[in-house]
């Protein structure tokens, strides 16, 4: 009985850790705000370009009104939102058996084919405060190169003029429409999100050319449809 108790004592302790303390009280449409919170206080981003962000790679509507989801995936161009997180896994682990690289996961639509080496597997991309933490540092990166977060919210999109533009018109809707406050107890971070901060951010786009060192984006330079996004100028779905 009582190695039977330290074990379930061990299995309830791991589970906390993974799951992060306060996650299991929250809904799924307030994810991806706490995980963009906890980017917010390691990486110096505002938070409300943040929530703004998340919002325009993955903002629906629910019973809580709009807002973003965390179970998103764009598949090779095929945008779907999943009810929760197994069922979104399940889908990128069959299409990623048939081959497929490119696509983007979670409250930030992080693309695996150009990212996933910064991570050390899917399940971590999925991670929320994994994604949001990867997404803060790359975005604090082009707004040191470009001065302005709404420049680089941008650039984050697509390093193509004219999809960037038409990024940044949905983020400034959202930015100017976000409402509420975010709980003060805000989770822990996860395991994952832990050892996301412990390894050294490296972006495979911010490569040093000949001459001056350049950001790349999301999507890089030479993919001139820029990344297609859960995005439209009537916030509606564009599956």
């Amino acid at each position: 009985m009582t190695c039977l108790f330290k074990h379930v004592a061990r299995l309830t302790w791991f589970l906390l850790v993974v799951a992060g303390p306060g996650y299991a009280s929250i809904s799924d449409s307030q994810v991806c705000d706490h995980a963009a919170h906890v980017a917010h206080q390691q990486s110096g981003v505002p938070l409300a370009v943040l929530r703004a962000i998340t919002r325009t790679e993955t903002g629906r509507k629910s019973g809580d009104g709009f807002g973003p989801w965390p179970w998103t995936v764009n598949m090779e161009g095929k945008g779907v939102w999943f009810e929760n997180r197994d069922a979104a896994r399940a889908y990128v682990f069959r299409h990623f058996k048939r081959g497929a690289r490119s696509f983007d996961v979670g409250c930030f639509q992080i693309n695996y084919k150009w990212h996933h080496k910064q991570f050390s597997s899917i399940d971590e991309m999925f991670d929320p405060e994994a994604n949001a933490l990867y997404a803060a540092r790359f975005l604090k990166q082009l707004h040191g190169e470009l001065g302005d977060w709404t420049e680089a919210a941008g650039a984050y999109h697509s390093r193509t003029p004219k999809y960037a533009n038409k990024y940044k018109a949905i983020y400034v809707k959202h930015k100017a429409n976000l409402t509420g406050v975010l709980p003060a107890n805000v989770p822990r971070r996860t395991r994952a999100a832990r050892q996301r901060v412990q390894r050294e951010n490296q972006f495979p786009l911010l490569q040093r050319g000949q001459t001056q060192p350049s950001l790349g984006s999301l999507v890089p330079r030479e993919q001139t449809g820029g990344r297609p996004a859960l995005l439209n100028l009537s916030s509606t779905f564009n599956g």
